[in-house]
């Protein structure tokens, strides 16, 4: 397996770091943090470059706030600075890995993407008669330091460049508990292990497709999986053998508790495909898609919330239409026609589409 060197003096140009800026205030460019870090470019990215040049650069503290919707969850938001030495260290790296990611792993890939991935399970799904459907405990909580760190070591042997990795993942917040025993461990092991990546960080998205490739090569090239698909933890096994689903079962239980994580006991099925499947919001069946019913409640709630801010004045008819062309484009993925007449059917946005064609 090749290992790359010699990276760092790529990573801290001037022109990667200004590079990094751009992407990391992508739809971001109004908010305080980004206008100030913005007034003072030149100087934000030439001390940047400095920090991490003498290795004097530190993260700050993480934001932290929890989410109800769609499920709850913890979400870790990184200073600004810190988003932009995230672009830093995956512009770089992120091709280097790229080459080693199997064509059906969907989560945080260029071209790729949830709709991408709900057009491969569709197909999958229409063509076989059973699915092994599955996904990971708290599954980024779960991610072992350790094993994450000689992951990346198998690909990257430059030191500098291991240091930010180290620096940014040693760094990472304490998130929910996860008190998973494996094979070996003693009552203690849980507490010794550090684990558990901040969700809301590019390069806790990017690391944790890291941590489960080698385990698509696994069911690719050791299980000989033919139609097997991943969105970052939750993935799903095809075929018209069921005998040979659920020995996949027992082999994928195995694997991963070698790289301690376990499978939801709640979330991991075997069932034949004729009775539909739950997969990135929608419902897949033999002769339809449609939007799964939380999903549809969850967007009905979203339109009367910017109604109401509307009607206060705390909000333009510009963000509402927004927000609905965005769930237009999601909902065009499946038959949702009678649905979206449902939902924007009442709704006039003639002056907001005006203001957002010209802004």
């Amino acid at each position: 397996m090749k290992r790359y060197g010699n990276l760092w003096q790529e990573i801290i140009t001037f022109e990667n770091i200004l590079l990094a800026t751009r992407k990391a205030q992508r739809g971001k460019r109004f908010r305080p943090n980004v206008l100030e870090f913005n007034f003072n470019l030149e100087i934000e990215v030439i001390n940047l470059q400095k920090e991490l040049e003498t290795k004097t650069y530190q993260t700050g503290d993480y934001k932290v706030f929890q989410l109800i919707e769609p499920k709850p969850r913890q979400i870790s938001a990184a200073p600004y600075r810190d988003r932009v030495v995230h672009h830093v260290l995956c512009n770089v790296i992120s091709p280097i890995f790229e080459k080693a990611f199997i064509p059906d792993c969907y989560a945080n890939r260029l071209g790729l993407g949830t709709h991408k991935a709900l057009m491969r399970f569709t197909q999958f799904a229409r063509s076989s008669r059973f699915v092994l459907q599955c996904d990971i405990k708290k599954y980024f909580a779960s991610i072992d330091h350790e094993i994450l760190k000689q992951m990346m070591r198998q690909k990257i042997k430059c030191p500098d460049t291991l240091w930010l990795i180290d620096l940014i993942i040693d760094r990472s917040n304490s998130q929910e508990p996860v008190l998973n025993y494996f094979a070996g461990d003693d009552l203690l092991a849980p507490l010794t292990h550090r684990k558990g990546l901040p969700l809301g960080n590019l390069t806790s998205q990017f690391f944790a497709n890291i941590y489960l490739s080698q385990f698509d090569h696994f069911v690719k090239e050791k299980l000989k999986a033919k139609k097997y698909l991943r969105y970052v933890d939750d993935f799903a096994f095809f075929s018209d053998d069921q005998d040979f689903l659920k020995s996949a079962n027992l082999e994928i239980d195995n694997y991963l508790s070698q790289i301690r994580l376990l499978l939801h006991p709640a979330k991991t099925h075997l069932f034949e495909t004729q009775y539909g499947a739950n997969f990135v919001g929608f419902r897949i069946l033999r002769d339809r898609i449609s939007v799964i019913s939380k999903n549809v409640r969850r967007g009905r709630k979203r339109i009367k919330y910017l109604l109401k801010k509307i009607e206060s004045q705390k909000c333009s008819t510009i963000k509402l239409y927004s927000s609905i062309q965005a769930w237009k484009g999601h909902l065009q993925h499946g038959n949702t026609w009678q649905l979206q007449q449902q939902l924007f059917s009442g709704l006039d946005l003639t002056q907001a589409a005006r203001e957002g064609a010209n802004p």
